[in-house]
C-alpha cells in the first residue's frame, strides 16, 4: 500500500502520512474479526458521511472477556489495557464497515464507560487506552477526538469498560 496525504498543515505540506494499516503493523496489532453484537442491535450504522459505532467491550481475539470492577479487583493500568483492546475492537468494526480504514476522515467522539467502584476517580486515565491507540493509528490530524469518560455501577457481563465511537468519513 502507498501513503496518502491527509489534512496537511503548512508545517507538514509535502509529507505523506502512513496508512492506518502500516501503523497497526508497526504497533504489532493484527485486527481480529469484529465481535458480534450481544443483543438486539447492529455493530454500526452509517448515515451519510458519519459512522456510528455501537459500544464495544474488552474482548480479546480468542474470545476472552476482561471483567471486574475498576478500583477494586482491576487497577488503572489493567483497565487502560482493556480500553486499548476495546479500541482494537472498534477498529475491527470500522474496517469491516468501511473496507478501508483510510476512509476515516476524523475520529469525532468517544463515549468511554468504566465499570468502577463508587469512589473511583480516574476514569479518563482508563479510557486513554483507547484514545492513545486511535491517535497512534490515525495520527495527530485524524485521531484526536472529543470524549466523555464516565463511571457506571455495572456494565453488561461485568466487563471493565465499554466504548462507543462516532467517526467522520471521507467522501
Amino acid at each position: 500500500m502507498t501513503g496518502v496525504c491527509v489534512n496537511q498543515s503548512p508545517a507538514t505540506a509535502g509529507t505523506i502520512s502512513t496508512l492506518p494499516y502500516e501503523r497497526l503493523a508497526a504497533l504489532g496489532i493484527t485486527l481480529p474479526a469484529s465481535p458480534p453484537p450481544i443483543a438486539n442491535f447492529v455493530t454500526h450504522v452509517q448515515e451519510g458521511n458519519m459512522l456510528y459505532l455501537s459500544g464495544q467491550g474488552p474482548r480479546e481475539a480468542d474470545g476472552f472477556m476482561h471483567v471486574g470492577k475498576v478500583g477494586a479487583e482491576v487497577d488503572v493500568e489493567a483497565a487502560y489495557r482493556h480500553a486499548r483492546v476495546t479500541g482494537i475492537n472498534l477498529l475491527s468494526v470500522m474496517h469491516e464497515a468501511l473496507g478501508d480504514l483510510s476512509r476515516v476522515k476524523r475520529v469525532v467522539k468517544l463515549l468511554g464507560m468504566v465499570n468502577a467502584v463508587p469512589d473511583f476517580l480516574d476514569h479518563p486515565a482508563v479510557i486513554n487506552g483507547c484514545s492513545d491507540l486511535l491517535i497512534d493509528v490515525f495520527g495527530e490530524e485524524v485521531g484526536p477526538h472529543a470524549r466523555s469518560a464516565v463511571g457506571f455501577g455495572s456494565l453488561p457481563g461485568n466487563i471493565t469498560v465499554e466504548i462507543e465511537a462516532i467517526v467522520a468519513l471521507r467522501d
